[in-house]
């Protein structure tokens, strides 16, 4: 069978073979942990003895191995227990875009601790090539994130910080600002006064804090009242 730019899945078990074909970036992010339907992942619902010869697997077999010979149920457990075959392009192109979100999420939660500023992306990147930081492409972001403050922190000062937003948003902007100021952090309280205007209390990843505080002050055109503190 051509599966093109797919690949395999395959699971040993009780000493028999079995594949299912899937996309690969679909595969990819399933294996790291994120919630997809299973038909979503496949290319085909057949469960394959050997996707190369185009061998299918008989339903007895099916039934006598997983318990079911529903496709989808037997994919299911394919793909959670079994490998995802890549190539090395393929490998390749996952390693790096599991880097860029390493390194995305790392510039911004932390900063430098003597400025408080975030690290640019680009700094952190050369700083994990310095220290020979290896991502697996399949270990989820947040841990390999803490691994990689680990290895930063002999080359970088470098520090995970939160900073809680108070902020008052006068009433000719409070309706519209809302929704977009919210989003930016995790929302502790908010209160509409009487005079229309909003009061919202949040937290915010240190490395976003610059970041925030300008759409802030554009979407108020700079009138909202700002404090920020450290937590």
């Amino acid at each position: 069978m051509d599966i093109g730019k797919n690949t395999v899945v395959r699971l040993e078990t009780k000493g028999q073979k079995f594949e299912v074909v899937v996309v690969p970036e679909k595969a990819f992010k399933l294996k790291g942990g994120e919630k997809l339907p299973v038909k979503d992942v496949l290319v085909t619902e057949e469960i394959f003895r050997d996707v190369s010869r185009g061998e299918k697997a008989s339903e007895s077999s099916l039934s006598q191995t997983f318990g079911t010979s529903d496709p989808l149920k037997v994919a299911e457990e394919i793909l959670a227990k079994g490998e995802l075959l890549l190539t090395v392009d393929q490998r390749r192109e996952m390693v790096e875009a599991k880097r860029k979100q390493i390194v995305s999420m790392i510039s911004k939660s932390a900063v430098d601790p003597k400025t408080k500023l975030p690290h640019p992306p680009t700094r952190i990147e050369l700083a994990l090539n310095q220290a020979r930081f290896a991502v697996d492409p399949f270990k989820p972001v947040e841990e390999q994130v803490n691994e990689a403050l680990k290895v930063l922190k002999p080359i970088l000062p470098i520090k995970i910080v939160q900073f809680e937003f108070n902020v008052h948003v006068p009433a000719e902007y409070a309706s519209r600002a809302y929704k977009p100021i919210s989003s930016m952090g995790q929302v502790k309280s908010s209160q509409w006064l009487d005079d229309g205007s909003l009061r919202i209390s949040m937290v915010v990843p240190g490395g976003s804090r610059m970041e925030v505080l300008g759409k802030i002050n554009d979407l108020t055109k700079g009138s909202a009242e700002v404090t920020v503190e450290e937590i």
